[in-house]
């Protein structure tokens, strides 16, 4: 009887150290003798002491921040640039046969893929085509990554870092380029403005009367001003129709010449 208690003990021990408990985002990889047995699913599962042993695996979405690279456009511009990756493992069992450290092999791939993507553009295009350039880095990676099971679902270019010279001849040219809009802008409106003026000129031209009563507008809104001197001509035949025959010029003008 004892030795039947011993071996029950021993036997309840050996269950008990053999339960190991996987977490719901998770997946255990089960190996017997060393060889690849099967996968283990979330709760608990029985890994026997000695003859087997598992490893755990996160499947859950890793975000890796990739650290800053420098890299050389396709224009000969040395730049900094710096991403974050974002992916999942697909396949637990793939990821631990077919590569040692999968964590650290995805960041080493997604520098060397960043640095060779930069090279592969202009700076203009980098810094304009930034969400192309993402894609792409994304369908290399991923396509690399494929057959260590783990599926890359995004890569962001965070940061991409100028030289402080190219800064500045980055913002000359900006600065030349909003200039020149203005200057363009200003002719358009001259144009505009020239056009409405030939139009004005030639509905009065057209309308008997209209320049009359544009003159008089005109002297209306200069006499608001107290110091102002208005001349203007007066056919000489319409004064003389006020007056004698024998007026002279020198009247003529005092008549005309009102002072405000």
């Amino acid at each position: 009887m004892g030795i039947l208690f011993g071996i029950i003990i021993i036997a309840i021990i050996v269950v008990l150290c053999s339960i190991k408990q996987v977490e719901e985002y998770e997946k255990g990889v089960l190996f017997t003798f060393g060889k690849f047995s099967r996968i283990l699913n979330p709760g608990w599962n029985i890994v026997l002491p000695v003859l087997q042993s598992y490893r755990k695996v996160d499947v859950r979405t890793k975000a890796v921040d990739v650290p800053e690279q420098d890299a050389i456009t396709k224009d000969n511009v040395s730049v900094r640039i710096n991403a974050v990756i974002y992916y999942n493992i697909f396949d637990a069992s793939k990821s631990i046969l077919a590569v040692q450290d999968y964590y650290y092999a995805v960041g080493q791939l997604a520098q060397t893929t960043m640095r060779n993507a930069v090279g592969a553009v202009t700076l203009d295009e980098l810094l304009s085509e930034r969400e192309k350039i993402s894609e792409n880095i994304c369908k290399i990676i991923d396509e690399a990554t494929d057959p260590w099971g783990i599926k890359v679902e995004n890569v962001e270019l965070k940061d991409v870092r100028l030289p402080e010279e190219m800064q500045r001849v980055i913002a000359k040219v900006a600065e030349a380029e909003r200039e020149k809009m203005a200057v363009i802008t200003k002719s358009i409106g001259e144009v505009e403005a020239s056009r409405n003026l030939a139009e004005a000129a030639e509905t009065m031209a057209r309308t008997p009367g209209a320049l009359h009563l544009r003159t008089l507008a005109t002297i209306n809104d200069i006499s608001s001003d107290q110091s102002n001197t208005i001349i203007f001509a007066v056919p000489i035949e319409v004064l003389q129709a006020f007056g004698s025959e024998n007026v002279s010029g020198s009247d003529i003008v005092k008549k005309i010449v009102h002072k405000k």
